[in-house]
This record gives structure tokens, C-alpha cells and sequence, in this order.
């Protein structure tokens, strides 16, 4: 386990974080999926937080994220969403007419740390995550 280093502190801050779109469209194709990649990755960065794997579906992200202590989760998730959201709608307003109104994401979100489970079947699952062939069942 390698602890991060703050100007006072060592951590050791890791969230698993799913959101998904908006009754779960499956949108996130194509440029719009590098776009909403790119803010993610500006927006932590801007944030100091680091993403440790990151993987985006039609309908959802998860994401593995080193949290510094002077951040909740809360707030992160606040600025990823919002932020993309944002931009989004603004870059691509066929979204905005075709299918939502002024909400990109689903309410809300799912986190855990990963004292539950450990990091490597966290990056196990990110991993094998989109090798499942569908079965046609909704997911």
C-alpha cells in the first residue's frame, strides 16, 4: 500500500463512485464520451484527486479515486457531475431537446471505500467491466 503525502499529512484515501445518466440513456458514445472523459479528468485534477481507474459504459462511470483528506467525497462528486453536466448540455444541445431537460446525471451516486473489499478486485472488476457480452437482460 502506498500512502499519499499532503504538506502535514500521509493518506491513504481510495472511493469506488458509479453515477449514471439520466433514467439510465445509454448516450455515452463517441465524442461525447471523450468530452465527458476529459472534463472528469480536468475537473480532478483541478481538485487534486486521482483517478486511479476509471471506466465509462453506455449508461453509467465507475470510477477508483484517491480522495486528499482535505476533500469529502461529496464535494467531488458535487464538481465531477455538475461541472460535466454543465458543459455538456452547453457542447451538445441535440442532448438537452432529445432526451433530458436541465439534468445530465441521475441524482445522486454510490461510493464505498476499499477497506470493505480490497483495491485489487476493485481494479479486478474495472477491468473485466466491459468484456461481459451482453445477455440482453436489463442491467
Amino acid at each position: 500500500m502506498a500512502y499519499s503525502t499532503g504538506g502535514h499529512t500521509r493518506f491513504y484515501h481510495r472511493y469506488h463512485v458509479v453515477f449514471c445518466t439520466k433514467y439510465r440513456y445509454k448516450v455515452l458514445d463517441g465524442e461525447l464520451r471523450e468530452r465527458i472523459r476529459e472534463i472528469i479528468r480536468q475537473a480532478c485534477a483541478e481538485m487534486g484527486v486521482h483517478i486511479v481507474k476509471g471506466v465509462l459504459a453506455r449508461d453509467h462511470v465507475h470510477m477508483f479515486l484517491s480522495v486528499p483528506p482535505n476533500r469529502s467525497i461529496s464535494d467531488v462528486m458535487r464538481t465531477i457531475k455538475g461541472r460535466s453536466s454543465h458543459k455538456v448540455q452547453r457542447e451538445f444541445p441535440e442532448i438537452r431537446r432529445r432526451y433530458w431537460g436541465r439534468r445530465f446525471w441521475a441524482r445522486g451516486y454510490f461510493s464505498t471505500t476499499s477497506g470493505n473489499v480490497t483495491d485489487d478486485i476493485i481494479l479486478q472488476y474495472l477491468e473485466l467491466h466491459g468484456q461481459h457480452k451482453p445477455t440482453g437482460a436489463s442491467r
